[in-house]
C-alpha cells in the first residue's frame, strides 16, 4: 500500500462520554436461520407419510392369515410384524420368520414394499429440495459462523465492510496474525473474502451491517472482541457506531465517513476515530502549501519503511487554485483551501476542459478516474509547471494513475486504511506524526536532519514497548536493583560503547504525559512507554539490552559482567567493591 498522502488528526483516545442507556443484551438471533427448525417444518409431511405407510403395513401384516409349522392357523403378533417390516424396509432380508408366510401375507408384504418405496422417494425428494434452498444453506452457514466465532480464543476485531479500504485493512491484519470477523451486504465482496485466502480463519457474514443482530452474530458480545471497524457507507457506519456505543460502550469504534453532517451525528456516540478522507486530503494540501518542510517530514514518516525522502514542493501559494470535482469531494477540498486563505475556483468536469490560465495548482476529482486523468493531462499540456493533484477512485486505474506521475495522488481507500491501521497497530507512533503535522517548518527541518543522521535516508520503522517485566525484563531488574538507566544507555550498541544504534526514541509516555523526542540523557523509570523509530530491520537490535542483564549493565556502566553464576562469583571475589551505579 503506497503513501496515501494523508493528514492525521488523532482524537483523544480517552472516551469522553457515554450516553445514558439501559442495559440490553446484545442480540445475535437472525430470523429464519434455525436449520433444525427448517428441517422439521419442511420434512413434516414426508415423515408423516412414511410413518403412516409403515403403521398400515405393520397392522395389515399382523391381520393377514397364515399357518405355523404344523399347518395350524397363525397370525403374526404386532411386534413380529413390526420386526419383519423393519428388516424388509432396511433391505436386510432375514427371510420369512417365524414360519413361512402364506400367500395373503406375501401379497400384503409385496404391496407394503412398493408403498414404502413410494414413501421413501417422496421423503428423499423433499430432503433434496430442502438442501437446494438458499434459506436452508444460509441457516447452516449462520450456525457454522456462530460456532466459529464462539471458538475464537484470542482478541479479534469486527470489520463492517469489505470494500477497498476494508480489504486493505484485513490483509494487513492477517499479515500481522490478528484475528477478525467480516460483515458485508455485498455477495461479490464476500466472494473476494474467500478468494483472498487469509492465513487466519476469517468468518464472513453476508448481510446488513446496520443490523445489530449481525454484529452480535459477529461476536460483539464476545469477551475477546476488542473493537469494531466501520468501513462502509455513511448510513451504515453511523448505525454501527450507534449500536456499539449503546450495546458495548466500552469497545472502541473506528469509522470512515464522507459527509460532514454524519461526522456531527457520530460524535454524539463518541467513536474512537472518525476518518473523513476528503477533509483530510484538503488539510494535506494546505500543509503542503503552507509548511512544505513539515509536509515533507510527515509524508516521509508515513511512507513504507525504507522509502526515500520526497522532493520538497515550494511556492505553491503564489497564485489561484482550480478544483475540478463532483459531489462531496470537490466541495470538501475547495472548502479547506478557502479556509486556508487561498483563491479557489471550482469547475464541473461535465463542462469540458476548464480554463487554467494563471492557475498554480489544480485538483482533478471527477467521478470517473478516466475523466480525471484526461483533465489532468490537458492541464499539464497547457501549463507544464502547474501543480496537479489527482484523485483515484478505483483500483482498476491504479497503474495508469501512478504512471501519470501527478504531483499528488489521492486514493481515499488507502488513506482510510492507513489511518485505521495506525490507530490499531501503533497509535502512539501516529500520535508523534500528528504532533509533527502541527509543528512549524523550522522545527520540522531540525527533526528531519536529526532523524536522517541517526536512521539513514530511508523511512524508519517504528515500534513501542513499555519498560515492564514482560517486554523489557532486564532493564526493569537493573533499575529495581538501584541502577541508573537513560535513553542513551538503551540505544548504545553493545558491541561498541562509542556507537549508538540507528534508532531514536520519538516519544516517552510517563503517567499519561507524553514527551516527544525526549533528551537522551533522560533517566528512565519502570513503567515508561517508549516509542522508537529506527532504520528498517534494526529495531531487533534492542533485544539484547531488553532481555540480557549483562548487556544492560555493560551499556549503563561499561562493566563486563560474566553470564554464568560461577564466573560472576569469581568476579565478586576479585572485585568485592563492585556495585551498580
Amino acid at each position: 500500500m503506497g503513501n496515501p498522502l494523508l493528514l492525521l488528526s488523532t482524537r483523544d483516545r480517552v472516551r469522553r462520554q457515554i450516553l445514558r442507556r439501559r442495559q440490553v443484551a446484545v442480540p445475535s438471533d437472525v430470523p429464519g436461520t434455525d436449520a433444525i427448525f427448517l428441517v422439521l417444518r419442511r420434512m413434516r409431511a414426508p415423515l408423516i407419510v412414511l410413518v403412516t405407510i409403515f403403521a398400515i403395513s405393520v397392522v395389515g401384516l399382523s391381520l393377514m392369515p397364515g399357518t405355523d409349522g404344523d399347518g395350524n392357523p397363525h397370525r403374526l403378533a404386532l411386534f413380529d410384524a413390526f420386526y419383519v417390516m423393519s428388516y424388509t424396509a432396511t433391505t436386510i432380508g432375514f427371510g420369512e420368520i417365524p414360519y413361512p408366510f402364506s400367500y395373503p401375507q406375501r401379497m400384503w408384504l409385496t404391496a407394503s414394499i412398493y408403498l414404502t418405496v413410494v414413501g421413501w422417494a417422496y421423503a428423499i425428494s423433499a430432503l433434496f429440495a430442502l438442501i437446494q434452498e438458499s434459506g436452508f444453506r444460509e441457516a447452516l452457514n449462520v450456525q457454522g459462523i456462530r460456532r466459529r466465532v464462539r471458538r475464537i480464543s484470542e482478541p479479534f476485531l469486527i470489520v463492517a465492510g469489505y470494500g477497498q479500504a476494508g480489504r486493505m485493512v484485513c490483509k494487513v491484519l492477517d499479515d500481522l496474525g490478528r484475528r477478525f470477523v467480516v460483515i458485508d451486504r455485498n455477495h461479490s465482496q464476500m466472494d473476494k473474502l474467500a478468494i483472498d485466502q487469509h492465513t487466519q480463519d476469517v468468518p464472513g457474514i453476508e448481510g446488513e451491517v446496520s443490523n445489530p443482530a449481525l454484529l452480535g452474530l459477529a461476536g460483539l458480545a464476545h469477551p475477546m472482541c476488542e473493537g469494531v471497524l466501520a468501513l462502509t457507507n455513511d448510513t451504515d457506519n453511523l448505525a454501527v457506531v450507534m449500536s456499539v456505543h449503546l450495546l458495548r460502550p466500552e469497545l472502541p469504534v473506528i469509522t470512515a465517513v464522507e459527509q460532514r453532517r454524519t461526522v456531527d451525528r457520530m460524535t454524539d456516540f463518541d467513536p474512537l476515530a472518525v476518518i473523513n478522507a476528503y477533509d483530510r486530503y484538503g488539510q494535506y494540501l494546505i500543509l503542503a502549501i503552507r509548511r512544505p518542510a513539515t509536509f515533507q517530514l510527515a509524508t516521509w514518516l508515513m511512507d513504507p519503511p525504507g522509502s526515500p525522502l520526497l522532493e520538497r514542493t515550494e511556492s505553491l501559494a503564489d497564485g489561484p487554485w482550480l478544483v475540478v470535482g463532483e459531489g462531496q469531494f470537490g466541495a470538501e477540498v475547495a472548502h479547506d483551501l478557502r479556509v486556508a486563505g487561498l483563491d479557489v475556483t471550482t469547475a464541473d468536469p461535465n463542462d469540458g476542459h476548464p480554463d487554467i490560465t494563471g492557475m498554480v495548482g489544480m485538483v482533478a476529482g471527477a467521478e470517473s478516474d478516466v475523466e480525471s486523468l484526461a483533465l489532468a493531462a490537458h492541464a499539464r499540456i497547457a501549463n507544464p509547471d502547474i501543480f496537479l493533484a489527482l484523485r483515484q477512485r478505483s483500483a482498476l486505474q491504479a497503474a495508469t494513475m501512478h504512471a501519470f506521475a501527478a504531483d499528488s495522488l489521492f486514493v481515499p481507500s488507502e488513506l482510510v486504511a492507513r489511518e485505521v491501521l495506525a490507530h490499531i497497530i501503533s497509535p502512539d507512533y501516529w500520535a508523534f506524526i500528528d504532533h509533527v503535522q502541527h509543528a512549524d517548518d523550522d522545527w520540522s527541518e531540525d527533526v528531519l536532519a536529526r532523524l536522517r543522521e541517526r536512521v539513514g535516508p530511508g523511512t524508519p520503522s517504528s515500534a513501542e514497548f513499555a519498560l515492564d517485566s514482560d517486554t523489557a525484563p532486564a532493564p526493569v531488574r537493573w533499575m529495581e536493583s538501584g541502577g541508573s538507566l537513560t535513553i542513551r544507555h538503551l540505544l548504545t550498541d553493545p558491541d561498541d560503547l562509542e556507537t549508538t544504534l540507528p534508532i531514536i526514541v520519538v516519544s516517552l509516555i510517563r503517567d499519561d504525559d507524553t514527551t516527544f523526542l525526549p533528551d537522551e540523557e533522560t533517566e528512565l523509570r519502570p513503567g515508561d512507554l517508549l516509542v522508537f523509530a529506527g532504520e528498517d530491520g534494526r529495531l531487533g537490535d534492542l533485544d539484547d539490552v531488553l532481555f540480557h542483564d549483562h548487556v544492560v549493565r555493560y551499556c549503563a556502566t561499561g562493566e563486563i559482567q560474566p553470564e554464568t553464576w560461577l564466573f560472576r562469583a569469581l568476579q565478586r571475589r576479585r572485585t568485592p567493591q563492585s556495585a551498580p551505579r
